[in-house]
């Protein structure tokens, strides 16, 4: 079993960043590829970001493509998302996920969640 604790969100002007942690606990983190999800009111969820297990494989949805970063520091068990060039837009509650496919979109293991909120 995974635990997963999200921090890093808040209020940001748009054009401002942000940077979202997840810390894992219970499991063997490396052995696990994450996710970055998040959900906007009256939206389906979409996933951000994803990394493999050892961070060499990484993809982003085309609507952050060069504005957010994704990766893992797996001495910490923690995955990160450096979030630029905020818009209104990318505001939505945030998850962090984990499973054993990096190819896959069903996680296994979910956060709570972390508000961002992006004014203009």
């Amino acid at each position: 079993q995974v635990q997963l604790v999200e921090s890093g969100g808040g209020l940001v002007q748009a054009g401002g960043s942000l940077r979202l942690s997840c810390a894992a606990s219970g499991g063997s983190f490396s052995t696990y590829a994450m996710g970055w999800l998040r959900q906007a009111p009256g939206k389906e969820r979409e996933i951000v970001a994803r990394i493999s297990e050892l961070g060499r494989r990484t993809t982003y949805v085309d609507s952050v493509k060069g504005r957010f970063t994704i990766s893992r520091d797996n001495a910490k068990n923690t995955v990160y998302l450096q979030m630029n060039s905020l818009k209104p837009e990318d505001t939505a509650v945030y998850y962090c996920a984990a499973h054993k496919d990096f190819r896959s979109n069903a996680y296994d293991y979910w956060g709570q969640g972390t508000q961002v909120t992006v004014s203009s």
